[in-house]
């Protein structure tokens, strides 16, 4: 009886000893799980997460891209008999290079570029060591459109904001909707982002923090108010200023 007993607690404590080993490793194998990955943030106009949109908005420094009627200066350190001035990229993007022909350099930065002719000339050289300067490209602009009273293209010199970029193109004109301009920027070859900015509040505020720099090839667009929508029913000596799209 005696021996029965310490069996049945042998096997208790065994018993006891394994499920508390299981339930170790349950704890363990939850906590090796990976999280799982967070929502996508809020869309653009959503003003709930308006400072982490600024600081996404803002964050983009884009390298300037090679275009159609862009020149640049090749200069070949050791092989100087390949240096090539006034290398002009043709409407199909491409340009004609001595020793190698052919090859496409549009939308390729100058680093990209760069390499590109690197690899390219390592053909026909041992290891090149190729410099690329541009000579004549685009230069940096902005584009004011809609409710302004110059709309058109504008060089974009030196630190410009959108509150500036208005002033250049002329101000509101009549029948603007300052609160609601709107900011594209392109992202990529087929993305824009677009940003909604009240400049009215701005001014009423004289708070200038949501007043962001442009970047090369910005638009901003000033909409209509309520009232302008429906003037082209009414008699009136000038035509407004028609939204052209790009």
């Amino acid at each position: 009886m005696l021996f029965r007993n310490k069996l049945s607690l042998s096997i208790l404590l065994a018993l006891l000893w394994t499920s508390m080993g299981l339930g170790q490793q349950v704890v363990s194998d939850a906590s090796a799980k990976p999280k799982t990955p967070p929502p996508s943030g809020p869309s653009v106009f959503d003003d709930s997460n308006s400072s982490a949109k600024e600081a996404q908005f803002n964050a983009r420094s884009p390298r300037y891209k090679i275009a159609p009627g862009d020149s640049f200066d090749l200069n070949f350190e050791l092989s100087p008999e390949f240096n090539q001035t006034a290398v002009s990229v043709q409407p199909d993007g491409f340009v004609t290079l001595r020793g190698i022909g052919d090859i496409k350099v549009q939308g390729l930065t100058v680093p990209e570029l760069t390499q590109t002719l690197r690899t390219a000339y390592s053909k026909i050289l041992n290891d090149p060591i190729i410099s690329v300067n541009l000579k004549d490209f685009e230069k940096p602009y902005f584009v004011a459109d809609g409710r302004v009273g110059h709309p058109g293209k504008y060089d974009l010199r030196g630190d410009t904001t959108l509150t500036q970029a208005i002033a250049i193109a002329g101000g509101f004109s009549d029948g603007a909707k300052a609160s609601q301009v709107l900011l594209f920027r392109r992202v990529s070859d087929e993305w824009m982002e677009a940003k909604l900015i009240d400049v009215n509040k701005m001014h009423k505020t004289g708070d200038l923090k949501e007043d962001p720099l442009l970047h090369p090839g910005d638009m901003l667009f000033v909409r209509k108010t309520g009232w302008s929508k429906i003037e082209r029913y009414m008699p009136s000596a000038q035509m407004g200023t028609m939204f052209k799209p790009y």
